[in-house]
């Protein structure tokens, strides 16, 4: 079968707007974006402090820790960890803390016995009720106790924002802008 010089033409004039619409999806989905590398993340974007991206390397059993660059850790190597968050309220270490980070989950910590008012109600405005589920997939506002913490601290990875109390607007826009972000290129 032979095409005429103006089929030819057509389906050409096929072919290129084929390739151009697919040029133009993967450039506007972000497909050719670069990952950032440990080390390198972590700067500016939206709400709170940025910390240099230690990675999320998974640590064996007795592999020694590295130094985290915040404290709380807001990212770095850690043990995965076997069974994810449970529960609010309880107190994570360092572990559990990095692993719901990196999967994309938003830790708000404070320091007393119990929640301060307000802030459970601050994390279900954002990320509805806590579930188990909901943190498995990086969706949840993980509320945690951690001794020594004054006021208030929303953790993110790689971020963090310091307040005094859960109705200053900067830890709910916080909350808001980071959660579902995780590490990149987990």
């Amino acid at each position: 079968m032979k095409l005429s010089g103006t089929a030819l033409e057509r389906v050409l004039v096929v072919v290129v707007a084929l390739v151009v619409t697919i040029g133009a999806i993967a450039a506007l989905s972000g497909f050719f974006a670069g990952r950032d590398q440990a080390g390198v993340s972590g700067a500016g974007g939206g709400p709170g402090e940025s910390f240099a991206d230690l990675g999320h390397a998974h640590l064996r059993p007795g592999q020694l820790r590295p130094v985290y660059n915040s404290d709380p850790p807001t990212s770095g190597a850690h043990l995965p960890v076997p069974v994810p968050v449970l529960r609010d309220g309880a107190e994570l270490n360092d572990d559990q803390l990095l692993q719901a980070l990196e999967h994309g989950n938003v830790v708000f910590v404070y320091g007393t016995h119990r929640a301060p008012p307000g802030l459970s109600a601050l994390a279900r405005s954002i990320a509805g009720p806590f579930s188990p589920a909901l943190a498995a997939a990086g969706q949840a506002v993980i509320l945690a106790r951690r001794s020594g913490t004054t006021g208030l601290i929303g953790l993110a990875w790689a971020h963090e924002v310091r307040v005094s109390a859960p109705n200053d607007q900067l830890l709910g826009a916080f909350a808001q802008y980071w959660l579902g972000r995780g590490a990149p290129g987990r």
